[in-house]
This record gives C-alpha cells, sequence and structure tokens, in this order.
C-alpha cells in the first residue's frame, strides 16, 4: 500500500497504519498482521451474535443513563448493520487468533465506533461500544447466542424436515417386505416402513436431545465481565442484556446463574457438540444403509435406486454414484472431528477463562451450519426420490432361508437349522425345502413363513 492508501490509528500500545478503507482500527490491524495463519476468518453466525450484543447493550446503558441518548442510537443502529452482515468484509481476523477472541470483540467494537461516529459525535470503541463488557464474558455469549440461534433457525428445521421426509417415504413403502440383516447377513424379514421408521425415530431423538442441551446454552454470562464479579458493569446489566437480545434475536436468552462458571468453563458448548456428534453418528448410518441398499444395482443388494444426480465415472460410461449419501457421510466425519477439536478447546482455560474460545465458536458454528445443509440434500435429493426393485426384493426374501427361525416353537432350533443350510446350500426356497424336511403341509407352512405376517412378530403356532 502507498500512503495515500493508509491512514493512522493509535491504541495503548502506540500508532500503526491501517487501510484507508477499513472500518476497522489499531487493534484489529494489530491482530490481522499477528494472525496469519488459516486465512478463516470468523464465522458469519458468531459476527452476527457480536453485533446482537453490541446493540444490546448499547440500549441497555442507554437506558441506565450511562450512555448519552445519541451515543447509544447511533451504536444500535450501527451494531445491528453488523448483526445483518452489511459489514462482513470488515472483520477479517483469523480464527486461529488470541484464546479469548479479544481480537474479534475489539474488531467489532472498532468497525462499529467508526460507524457511529460523526461530525459531532465522537464514540470510543472500548469506552461507548464496549461499556459495562470484556472480551471474557462477550465471546462466551456471542458463543452460546449464535449456537442457539444457528439451531433454532437452521439445525432444527432441517432436522424436522428430514425426519417427515422419511416418514412421508415409510407410509408410502408400509406394505412392502424386505429381508432384514444383521452383520450384514440375511436375518428375518421387516417392511420397509419399519426399516424407514426405525431413522425416523434416531433424528426424533436427536431432536430432543439436542433441545435439552439448550436449556443449558441459552444462559449468558455477559455482565460478568474480566472474570466473573461484574467489575465495571452495572449490577443490573446480565440480566437486562439477557432481556434485550431475547428481544432482538427473538430466541430466549436468560443470565447465567454463575457468571464464573459461563466464563471459565464451556461445558455447555461442549454438551451441544456431543449432541451434534450424537446426530452425525445417526445420520452416518442411515448414509450407509442407503449405500448399502442401492448397491450393485447388479452386483450389489440393489433394492432401491436414489436419484440419479450425475455421471459416477470419468472412464466408466453410465456409472451412476450414491453421491448424496456419501456427501452426508464426510459431513459427518468433520462433525466428528469438530466434536474432539472442541472436546479439547472446552477443558483448555486456566482458573477464570478458557483460552479457546475462538475455535469453539468457529467448529460448533461450522458443525451446526454442515449438517443443516446435509440434511436438507438428504431428504429432497436422495430419500424423497427413491424408488424400490420390487421385483429384487420379493426374490431375495423368498430365498431367505433364515425365515425358517419361524418354526422353531415348532420343530426346535437344529431340525430349522438343518433345513436353512440345505436351502442355502442348494439354492431353493426354505419353503420346498421344508416341506420336505417336515412332511407338515404346504398350506400351513406358507402360512407360517409368510414374511408378511413374520414382521409383526410374535409366536406363530401350527
Amino acid at each position: 500500500m502507498t500512503r495515500q492508501d493508509e491512514r493512522i490509528e493509535h491504541d495503548s500500545m502506540g500508532e500503526l497504519r491501517v487501510p484507508a478503507d477499513a472500518l476497522w482500527g489499531a487493534q484489529t490491524q494489530r491482530a490481522v498482521q499477528n494472525f496469519r495463519i488459516s486465512g478463516r476468518p470468523m464465522p458469519r453466525g458468531f459476527i452476527r451474535a457480536l453485533g446482537l450484543i453490541k446493540a444490546a447493550a448499547a440500549g441497555v446503558n442507554g437506558r441506565f443513563g450511562l450512555l448519552g441518548k445519541g451515543a447509544a442510537t447511533a451504536i444500535g443502529k450501527a451494531a445491528l448493520e453488523v448483526a445483518d452482515g452489511a459489514h462482513d468484509a470488515h472483520f477479517p481476523i483469523d480464527v486461529f487468533q488470541t484464546g479469548s477472541g479479544t481480537s474479534s470483540n475489539m474488531n467489532a467494537n472498532e468497525v462499529i465506533a467508526r460507524l457511529a461516529s460523526g461530525a459531532r459525535l465522537k464514540v470510543h470503541p472500548n469506552d461507548h461500544v464496549n461499556l459495562g463488557q470484556s472480551s471474557n464474558d462477550v465471546v462466551p455469549t456471542a458463543i452460546r447466542v449464535s449456537a442457539c440461534l444457528g439451531v433454532r433457525e437452521d439445525l432444527m428445521p432441517s432436522l424436522a424436515h428430514l425426519r417427515r421426509t422419511i416418514e412421508k417415504r415409510a407410509r408410502s413403502l408400509g406394505k412392502v417386505t424386505k429381508t432384514g440383516r444383521t452383520h450384514l447377513m440375511d436375518a428375518m424379514p421387516l417392511t420397509f416402513a419399519q426399516e424407514f421408521g426405525a431413522w425416523a425415530s434416531q433424528l426424533r431423538s436427536a431432536e430432543a436431545r439436542i433441545d435439552d442441551a439448550l436449556k443449558r446454552l441459552r444462559r449468558l454470562p455477559i455482565g460478568g465481565t474480566a472474570i466473573g464479579t461484574g467489575i465495571n458493569a452495572d449490577p443490573r446489566f446480565g440480566a437486562a442484556m439477557a432481556r434485550a437480545l431475547s428481544s432482538l434475536a427473538g430466541t430466549r436468552f436468560e443470565a447465567a446463574g454463575d457468571r464464573f462458571e459461563g466464563i471459565a468453563a464451556q461445558d455447555d458448548a461442549v454438551e451441544l457438540s456431543g449432541q451434534l456428534n450424537a446426530l452425525a453418528v445417526a445420520l452416518m448410518k442411515i448414509a450407509n444403509d442407503l449405500r448399502w441398499m442401492n448397491s450393485g444395482p447388479l452386483a450389489g443388494l440393489g433394492e432401491i435406486e436414489l436419484p440419479a444426480l450425475q455421471p459416477g465415472s470419468s472412464i466408466m460410461p453410465g456409472k451412476v454414484n450414491p453421491v448424496i449419501p456419501e456427501a452426508v457421510a464426510m459431513v459427518c466425519a468433520q462433525v466428528m472431528g469438530h466434536h474432539t477439536a472442541i472436546t479439547v478447546a472446552g477443558q483448555s482455560g486456566n482458573f477464570q477463562l478458557n483460552v479457546m474460545l475462538p475455535l469453539i465458536a468457529s467448529d460448533l458454528l461450522d458443525g451446526i451450519g454442515l449438517l443443516a445443509n446435509a440434511m436438507r440434500h438428504l431428504a429432497d435429493d436422495a430419500i424423497a426420490g427413491l424408488g424400490v426393485r420390487k421385483a429384487r426384493v420379493e426374490e431375495a426374501l423368498v430365498r431367505n432361508p433364515i425365515l425358517v427361525t419361524a418354526l422353531n416353537p415348532i420343530i426346535g432350533y437344529e431340525k430349522a437349522a438343518a433345513i436353512a443350510k440345505q436351502a442355502y446350500r442348494e439354492g431353493r426356497p426354505v419353503l420346498e425345502v421344508a416341506v420336505e424336511a417336515t412332511g407338515m403341509p404346504a398350506r400351513e407352512l406358507r402360512r407360517l413363513l409368510d414374511p408378511a405376517a413374520l414382521t409383526r412378530g410374535g409366536i406363530h403356532d401350527v
């Protein structure tokens, strides 16, 4: 840059050259120079939360008479612009920065102060925008606010959409019976409704677990300032901030009962990450089931046909791959990795402050966004349009020797095992072999070995 492209800013450490068109000041510029690590700025959801916090603080401090009306109004307006994403280009600081996130808090303070200042009003980033706050309570609060909003606005709607899509397909395929599998080997029959229903139940359980985790995540430590004592903040500030943020964000927050905990420990963020990890486990299972069921179509199971979305090979013409389940599986692997990182980060503090807050924020929000997007694709581009190859399913079902399990109460396990082995060895339907081996009427055996009836469980007597 030339001197014409720069301006001089200063902070407590002295003067520094800053790009002339940058909204940030000296402390942000120092962080830009110090943390040239990943090239990844803090996530949009986190910047949004910082904007909401600064807007709420301006309103609260204005009502308390701690901030002039003009300054409170100007700061609030600028902060909401930040929350809305109007100035994201001016939040360049790397995720891998000071562990408290002080650099990102000051980035917000400096940008908002510059936006709010005018010919007749000089707004200071520390004295006015950061009034009654510390990076140590702002950043943990921003993590909680951004994660709660991400879950409520993106993750939970996508999760519910996927579950409802699976339930709809389960109803449409409720009467189609197929071979069950344990250890990837033939097992007793079940309906597609039962198989898909298990997936839907996994997702319903995930919804309940995530919703429960939010009960603890919504507790905000704002007002604790530096270490939790609330030094330099009005005693009413924390409770008032929780109310103001609830109003601005449209999601209920509450003041933390113990602000020391909320600043020093990030256990609630780790808990939510654990629930995202559990959701990723469920989605990986569903994705892999779909891949197995779609496999082949000739040399694999070939039970279903997923929508053909793109050519599957650069050399094998006509090949089509299960690309959506594969993409979902990769998302799940990434979220599982994030949980490991968040777990390590969650215990990485000493005494009154965690010092891996930016990493927790980044990985938590990344996981929420990835899962939300992946579930939409899985629902709309895979499950909604899949077809069942009924002839292939029926062919495998009638030749399944494990159907003989239904005869255990009548002829005993060992004789039933012998029939199953003979049917498998000779490649014949188990019904034919059972007629020969037991001497029972074919009509009765047909009733006992009816796959659809066996999906209802119970004991089938003669």
